[in-house]
């Protein structure tokens, strides 16, 4: 307290990072090494509050140029499902690197997408009329529901949209003004990249709920893993082991005088085998033969 007024904390300022030898390279070695840096502080678990916000736009106006190129707005579309999120990032980035005409075709694009019928969505998604593909040979006759060729004008005037995409990029290019916006951070901190682990492991030491981040994270990676890997750690879980690594699947693997698919893996105990049948899965010490956990498949629809 000061002269009875609540006194107010900032929040935390973070640089953005680049390393000595991508400055000496050319534009897309800056942008590229933004990339790594950015993708090696998630990887590490910091939040994006965590992380230089000219990083991040810059990331994300890369991220969206690599899709648009790719496969145009419909791509990023695709790839980036939390647009809410990352849109804000993009459209920053581009007006704050003075990417100005990008920025009026994004948000022109982003308006023409959000226009579209859930029909419409479905079409463009899955590649739209495809009379750009085809060399424009498909027939445009106006049919009875209001579609040129069956395909409505609001799918065609995004298609259009991607059709100016590379033409703005003729003439404004999004990798040599980013590269330009980040050499020009006030906040540049410029690292050898020998230093450049160090310096987001010491940004990690100082997560407060880091365990809480790494629980959470090892959980989702679960969700995501195939469905043998999971089956082998909850009989593990079951067994009081801890896996340490899924070497291989055995197709022809004899038990029982059969033929069967048996996973190999290795836990602090040793080498372990995962088989199933009908009902279950189950974990085999190799060795002696014994099962030392199982699980029972829920049935279907249950």
């Amino acid at each position: 307290m000061t002269n009875g007024e609540p006194t107010s904390q900032s929040a935390p300022s973070y640089p953005t990072v680049l390393t000595t030898q991508s400055l000496t390279g050319g534009n897309e070695d800056v942008v590229d090494a933004n990339v790594h840096v950015v993708s090696g502080m998630f990887e590490e678990l910091l939040n994006e509050d965590e992380i230089s916000p000219a990083a991040l736009r810059s990331y994300y106006v890369d991220f969206y140029l690599t899709q648009a190129l790719a496969g145009g707005f419909a791509q990023y579309v695709f790839t980036a499902p939390e647009r809410e999120e990352i849109d804000p990032y993009v459209r920053e980035g581009l007006a704050g690197m003075g990417a100005a005409a990008h920025l009026d075709l994004f948000n022109r694009t982003v308006a023409a997408f959000g226009a579209l019928t859930d029909t419409d969505v479905d079409t463009y998604l899955d590649g739209g009329s495809g009379w750009e593909a085809e060399g424009g040979t498909e027939d445009n006759g106006t049919e009875d529901n209001g579609t040129e060729g069956g395909v409505s004008e609001a799918v065609r005037r995004l298609e259009e949209l991607d059709g100016e995409f590379e033409s703005v990029l003729e003439t404004e290019d999004i990798v040599a003004l980013n590269a330009a916006w980040l050499r020009g951070q006030p906040d540049l901190l410029v690292l050898a990249d020998d230093d450049l682990d160090a310096h987001i492991a010491g940004r990690v030491a100082r997560i407060s709920d880091l365990a809480e981040r790494q629980a959470a994270a090892a959980e989702e990676a679960l969700l995501d893993a195939p469905e043998f890997e999971q089956i082998i750690r909850e009989l593990c879980g079951i067994a009081g082991h801890s896996l340490q690594r899924i070497t291989m699947g055995d197709p022809n693997y004899e038990h029982n005088g059969e033929s069967t698919l048996a996973w190999h893996f290795t836990t602090e105990q040793g080498e372990f085998l995962m088989l199933e049948d009908d009902d279950e899965a189950f974990m085999l010490n190799p060795r002696t033969k014994e099962i030392l956990a199982a699980v029972q498949f829920e049935e279907a629809g249950a």
